[in-house]
């Protein structure tokens, strides 16, 4: 027995590493590559694991660890700017995406439990994929970037408690469903309550990564027991312990101790999921496999869009949100394989979901690598939808002369504003964030609401009459257009753009741009011009501290905390 799970780990990760090389170099998700590669070595192709048992018993590690790392890495804080549009935008679209594929599921022939759960695993979106490919083009931080941030997140809160519900379902009773809730309200209050304690016990083991490293483990894995001998979910378990632990000022030390770990054992979980795929009636599974594609592609974006644009966010935001979501994420994975082990769901409803992951995932690479040019070509059609929240582009007083435009009030726009109004200058804001408008009209600054890749929003920014254009948007196409726009109109006037390309900024120079900002360079030259002071007789370095511990001060007052990649 033990040579033959040694054998058959060995060959998991053999052709986990292999298909996976291939995926890197056609440039796509590395969790299909481990899909396919359970699918190959699986049953259904070569036969090479037909015993697939010690596999599950290593997914079920690999499940509770990244559940773990989703507890201890949820930061409230996301929802602090876009609270309320991520709340509702997250509610409505969960709430359409389940009542659709359920509908859709039951008449396909689904029973109602199965149909509960494909629709449960269709409203979920992938918060590892999302956030690695906004990551890789550094949108994390942009407007869209947050509200789907804020929507993933509530997603995972939803999604636990869907885990419990489904988990108490073999006896379908009001009292089943509570008596789990109260456990699972039982191990939440023993995990916030000794987290407390677990404060003074990590201070003084995080002098030490590995005893570090060892004690996350050991937390982790009690609550996993706990949960285990209560007769819960023992994912709900591992994510109640990381959420105890996520305030603790060490949690980012443990996450990047674990993360190799929950790859690895992640790693089984995909590749036991393709080991459970079967193609012995395919036909069946096309009808089914397009439906809910359709509606992860379609009727989920839609359920995104249309509550985004109501709270006033408009098309644009609303869009590129809405798309950065259209998958099926890996707690559906997780779902549907604890409905398989419960006997709650059959092997083709197993595959079906898995199926629909792979095709979703795979397509939304391309969504979002190339979201801005897709939204082109539906922005005429799109802008109906600035009508559901009277979204309104109020004119500028034309006899108020503008010094200043600065396009996106974000945390560079911030302190290039405070500059300006230091030595000033009359300025005019332009941002498609509703709450940021109506924070700065409070302020006293002028704004206008509307999108600088809008033809008729640079039209009313006066740019005839000002002396500087500031454009904080790190998006090529918009900067390229207002470059154009400036130089038809005002020939004098100083622009300032954002990339965070090189050759997006040697593109832009070669538009007409006088500077272009690279946010991830600025801090680097800073730096070298306080070390050049600090050979000259003009250094202060205190000062500079004193100064820049003030600044940190109001910017965590504003919440202007830097971006930090959780998956």
């Amino acid at each position: 027995m033990p040579e033959n799970l040694l054998f058959d780990i060995a060959i998991v990760i053999i052709a986990a590493t292999l298909i996976g090389y291939i995926a890197k170099i056609l440039k796509q998700p590395v969790i299909i590559a481990y899909i396919i590669a359970g699918l190959l070595i699986g049953p259904s192709v070569f036969g090479i694991i037909t015993d697939k048992t010690s596999i599950d018993i290593l997914s079920t590690l690999g499940i509770a660890l990244m559940l773990f790392l989703v507890g201890l890495e949820l930061d409230f804080r996301k929802l602090k700017d876009t609270g309320k549009a991520t709340i509702i935008a997250s509610i409505v679209q969960v709430g359409i995406s389940v009542i659709a594929a359920f509908i859709f599921s039951k008449l396909l022939g689904f029973t109602d439990i199965e149909s509960l759960y494909i629709g449960i695993a269709i409203a979920f979106s992938s918060t590892l994929i999302v956030v690695k490919l906004l990551s890789d083009k550094k949108e994390l931080d942009t407007l869209h970037g947050r509200i789907t941030i804020g929507i993933l997140l509530i997603q995972d809160i939803i999604a636990i408690f869907a885990l419990v519900v489904l988990n108490s379902i073999g006896n379908v009773s009001i009292n089943s469903i509570l008596m789990s809730l109260l456990k699972v309200l039982f191990i939440f209050g023993l995990a916030i309550s000794s987290s407390f304690l677990m404060k003074f016990i990590f201070k003084y083991v995080a002098k030490s990564l590995e005893l570090l490293f060892l004690t996350a483990l050991s937390w982790c894995f009690l609550f996993v027991g706990l949960a285990y001998y209560l007769d819960i979910s023992v994912a709900i378990g591992a994510f109640l312990a990381g959420l105890s632990l996520a305030s603790l000022p060490y949690s980012i030390e443990m996450s990047g101790r674990i993360k190799p770990l929950r790859d690895f054992f992640a790693t089984m979980f995909f590749v036991s999921l393709g080991m459970q795929l079967v193609f012995t009636d395919l036909g069946s599974l096309v009808v089914p496999i397009l439906l809910f594609c359709a509606v992860v592609l379609f009727i989920k974006p839609l359920a995104t869009i249309i509550p985004l644009s109501m709270l006033g966010h408009g098309r644009k935001t609303g869009f590129l949100t809405s798309i950065s979501l259209a998958q099926i994420s890996e707690f559906s994975l997780i779902l549907v394989a604890q409905g398989y082990a419960a006997n709650h769901v059959s092997q083709a409803a197993v595959s079906i979901v898995t199926i629909i992951a792979a095709i979703t995932i795979l397509i939304t690479s391309y969504l979002i690598h190339y979201d801005q040019n897709i939204y082109w070509k539906f922005a005429k059609p799109l802008k109906m939808l600035d009508r559901l929240g009277n979204v309104k582009t109020e004119n500028i007083d034309k006899k108020k002369k503008f010094n200043a435009i600065l396009c996106g009030h974000n945390r560079i726009g911030y302190s290039i504003i405070k500059k300006l109004i230091e030595l000033k200058k009359n300025v005019l804001v332009a941002d498609f964030n509703p709450e940021m408008i109506k924070k700065l009209k409070e302020e006293d600054i002028d704004a206008i609401y509307g999108d600088i890749g809008d033809p008729e929003i640079l039209d009313k920014l006066q740019i005839k009459n000002t002396e500087i254009v500031v454009s904080t948007v790190p998006d090529i196409v918009d900067n390229l257009l207002l470059i154009k726009k400036v130089k038809e109109e005002n020939k004098g006037a100083i622009i300032f753009v954002t990339a965070n390309q090189i050759d997006e900024a040697l593109e832009l120079y070669n538009a007409g741009a006088d500077y272009v900002i690279l946010p991830h360079f600025l801090g680097g030259e800073h730096v070298s011009k306080i070390i050049e002071g600090l050979y000259s007789r003009s250094s202060n370095l205190l000062r500079n501290k004193l100064e820049h511990i003030k600044e940190l001060n109001i910017r965590k007052e504003l919440g202007h905390e830097h971006p930090r990649n959780h998956y």
